[in-house]
């Protein structure tokens, strides 16, 4: 069942366009992340699913009710801001109230839910204390707790976990992620963490200026990104790409890096549009060969061990270097020649004008 419905949703400020033409389709219980970099347009998407912003065109349903013109608090959505927006002076209790309260609930009920709420997320030490009593993690879960009481009928978040250090950043994502699977609560969530994007979404909408670049489940996006945008921003490091060229081999498509001509096994010369492309291969998808077998040598330049992971970054020529993931057990110091070829079952090729992925 379609929980929130986005159909040809439009933004405009003046003559300027930042969200355009829109086609959401949002499950009932699914958790879909909107990603994108700074200034693609998700938060402004976030907040006129809200009610926050007003919508320039196109219909929004939200449980099969077209909601453009209810405000926010007709919307049945609780939302989770970036930067918490907690009452400084209440209580941590009289926050998670607050919009109960407002709705008239009854005191029994009000009670009931926050010490259940604040159980689940394990703050009820803390709900006699005030915000600024609080660490950013304690106060990021008042917040998410102040949402869930009103257990509506959809969630957004905001960037909630932007303002949080490395590892309370791990914590709180493991702790949306479990929360989420105990509540199957319909979820939209905006983030330009493309980690955040990919451990937490049921489905992913890369966004890009105001369009959507791909929509599908985080390892669709990864393994067959339908844009070089999209292949760039999944994936970290990112995926390695450069300048080639399909032309009509003897046993049919073959792509030319620099001067040498190689064949793609997997097309057949005309599943490709022949001239120019950008070739790409991710970092785990290099192999470590003879000379005679490489498609790409190098001096190594940088090496970095992860523990659990190795990357290194070989300067083959080209401006950007080439990365490439070693097995963590290899011995590799910086200055080594290295060799490498690409699984030929994991290479990318993209449309050098257009950018969409040709193969």
């Amino acid at each position: 069942m379609t929980a929130i419905a986005l159909k040809q949703i439009r933004k405009t400020y003046g003559a300027l366009q930042v969200i355009h033409d829109l086609d959401i389709d949002i499950e009932s219980g699914e958790f879909l992340v909107l990603v994108g970099p700074s200034g693609c347009g998700k938060s402004t998407l976030l907040r006129m699913i809200a009610g926050l912003e007003d919508i320039s065109g196109g219909i929004l349903e939200i449980g099969g009710t077209v909601v453009n013109a209810l405000p926010p608090s007709q919307r049945d959505i609780a939302m989770v801001f970036q930067d918490y927006a907690l009452y400084p002076h209440m209580s941590v209790r009289e926050n998670m109230a607050f919009g109960l309260k407002m709705r008239g609930t009854d005191e029994a009920t009000i009670d009931s839910r926050v010490d259940r709420v604040a159980g689940t997320l394990q703050i009820q030490p803390f709900l006699d204390r005030r915000p600024a009593h609080l660490s950013g993690g304690q106060r990021q879960r008042v917040a998410m707790g102040r949402a869930i009481v009103r257990e509506p009928s959809a969630f957004l978040f905001d960037e909630p976990l932007s303002n949080l250090d490395a590892a309370l950043r791990v914590e709180m994502r493991l702790e949306i992620a479990k929360l989420h699977g105990r509540m199957k609560a319909t979820t939209v969530y905006v983030t330009h963490d493309q980690v955040e994007a990919m451990t937490l979404a049921d489905r992913i909408v890369v966004l890009n200026a105001g369009r959507i670049e791909q929509i599908g489940a985080p390892l669709d996006l990864y393994h067959r990104p339908a844009s070089l945008f999209v292949a760039r921003f999944i994936g970290s490091p990112t995926m390695n790409t450069m300048p080639a060229e399909v032309v009509s081999g003897p046993g049919g498509a073959a792509i030319r890096l620099g001067e040498k001509l190689l064949p793609l096994t997997g097309l057949s010369g005309g599943a490709v549009t022949q001239g120019a492309a950008t070739f790409g291969i991710r970092p785990e998808d290099l192999i470590t060969c003879s000379k005679e077998e490489a498609w790409f040598s190098g001096e190594l330049a940088v090496a970095e061990r992860l523990g659990g992971q190795t990357y290194g970054y070989v300067e083959i020529g080209e401006p950007r270097m080439l990365s490439v993931e070693f097995a963590r057990s290899m011995a590799i110091q910086v200055a080594d020649p290295i060799h490498v070829r690409p699984n030929m079952d994991a290479i990318h090729l993209f449309d050098t004008t257009s950018g969409r992925r040709i193969n």
